[in-house]
């Protein structure tokens, strides 16, 4: 068997820096550059793109920090993500896998995946029915589902394909 996790951690990787803040913009840049890679000016040139959420268009090379269940990005890392923990993400993503921070799971889904109604999710995550019912809308559209459960097995799916469990 041969082990590439040497030629991996040799290799640093091209990454775009977008964020709405110029003070977040140069926080990000500083981290990628603490991990070990390299912060390019342009989209085009870069392998990954870290955002801090406030990125227009849907890309999917980007890894969102502060987006917490974007079903559609190769990563979503807590907004404290350290330099290793940020430079292992980069390397994950490069590779083709998704990176989730455990803490940024969408509750939401969670709930759904329990059978739970929208009114229940509402009392179990404090939040009005109103608001459910739009992340429910969103998750939805995001899956090209039309229910919840087509939308919990498309999710899983493609989770499934894109995961590798050790």
């Amino acid at each position: 068997m041969i082990n590439l996790a040497p030629a991996l951690s040799a290799q640093s990787i091209r990454v775009f820096v977008t964020a709405s803040d110029p003070t977040d913009r140069t926080r990000l840049r500083g981290l990628v550059l603490d991990a070990g890679h390299r912060a390019v000016e342009s989209a085009d040139d870069a392998e990954l793109v870290l955002s801090d959420g406030s990125g227009a268009a849907s890309d999917e090379r980007r890894i969102f920090i502060l987006a917490g269940a974007e079903v559609d990005q190769v990563g979503s890392l807590a907004r404290d993500v350290t330099p290793a923990q940020l430079d292992a993400a980069l390397r994950a993503a490069a590779a083709g896998l998704l990176v989730r921070s455990p803490e940024l799971a969408s509750p939401v889904l969670e709930c759904i995946g329990e059978g739970l109604t929208n009114k229940l999710i509402a009392r179990r995550l404090d939040i009005s029915l109103h608001t459910v019912k739009f992340h429910i809308e969103s998750l939805l559209r995001k899956l090209g589902a039309t229910t919840r459960a087509q939308a919990l097995a498309l999710l899983l799916e493609r989770r499934r394909s894109r995961t590798i469990e050790f």
